[in-house]
């Protein structure tokens, strides 16, 4: 069994990856699309889904490869995680997520610390979160229960999905939300929407957790 540490760099590490790539597709999408904003989410959608099944693929049999707190969250409420490793995990996400971010910032030379300016707010955008969480725990618990090889692939194509038949784009992830909060770039949200944003996730992951235990039950997973 992999060691605490090992574990705690994994998610870090892989948080890390996944807004370096969110942004960074963000950041180029923009800059090559010549102002058509379907084409630029296009070429932000599909790196940010293809490096989730990369990502879980090499980090799930060292951390569980979560890179999200609301998953943490989930799978602690399940007790598949011990409560000090969930908050572990989730801090972990956070410094990675941010980090990630700046690596962003500095591979196309842009200041490091700045906040995003891009309005996102309202019911639709609230709803759309808890709906877009919602999804991707049962995604990943039916996966688990049923198809565990399936996981990274399901988690992919799912977030790929969700970018284009949700209204907020589909963060879906709490340390994403608060890291794009600190990025003016395509991908941003401005600070004043993240605590509403981050709400909606967690509600719609408790939401799928109840659900996921009446589908499949615990013992099955």
């Amino acid at each position: 069994m992999p060691h605490t540490s090992q574990r705690a760099v994994a998610e870090a590490l892989g948080t890390a990856f996944l807004l370096a790539t969110v942004i960074g597709s963000g950041i180029m999408a923009q800059r090559l699309a010549g102002g058509n904003e379907a084409l630029a989410l296009l070429c932000n959608t599909l790196p940010t889904g293809a490096i989730l099944v990369v990502l879980i693929l090499i980090f799930a049999p060292v951390s569980g490869a979560h890179f999200n707190p609301a998953v943490t969250l989930a799978f602690a409420l399940r007790g598949d995680i011990a409560w000090p490793l969930a908050l572990l995990y989730a801090v972990l996400q956070i410094a990675g997520a941010i980090a990630g971010v700046w690596i962003a910032h500095l591979m196309f030379e842009l200041p490091v610390w700045q906040f995003s300016t891009h309005v996102r707010t309202g019911s639709g955008q609230w709803i759309a979160e808890a709906v877009a969480t919602f999804g991707l725990l049962l995604t990943i618990f039916g996966c688990v229960a049923r198809a565990p090889s399936a996981v990274a692939y399901a988690v992919g194509l799912y977030i790929t999905a969700a970018y284009w038949f949700t209204a907020s784009t589909s963060f879906a992830n709490p340390a994403v939300t608060i890291a794009r909060a600190l990025s003016d770039t395509f991908a941003g949200i401005a600070p004043g929407g993240v605590l509403a944003f981050v709400a909606a996730q967690f509600f719609g992951a408790v939401l799928a957790t109840v659900l996921a235990r009446w589908l499949w039950p615990h013992h099955e997973a």
